[in-house]
């Protein structure tokens, strides 16, 4: 119980670390009267459009490795198959 307490600690953690380093979360501060009043502003906007991209380079990776099994295949077929040698006995 106490791994996945911490698995997700550290996955909460790292989550809040991409998303000070991407612009996703800001944090501002204002004093008046004595308190001081923390604001956290999470721009979804950001957010949105950051999976947009992601999604897209993932798309991307993945045609490019079909064009290139499929470059491969269409390689191999043109070249033929070399003909298979029976394993020969040594008596």
């Amino acid at each position: 119980m106490k791994r996945i307490i911490l698995v997700l600690v550290v996955v909460v953690a790292g989550v809040a670390c991409l998303g000070f380093y991407l612009g996703w979360f800001h944090v501002g501060s204002e004093s008046a009267g004595g308190k001081t009043h923390i604001t956290i502003t999470v721009d979804k906007d950001k957010i949105k459009e950051d999976e947009e991209k992601a999604l897209k380079k993932v798309r991307d990776v993945g045609h490019q490795g079909k064009d290139k099994a499929a470059a491969t295949t269409e390689k191999s077929a043109d070249e033929g198959t070399p003909p298979v040698q029976p394993p020969q006995n040594q008596e």
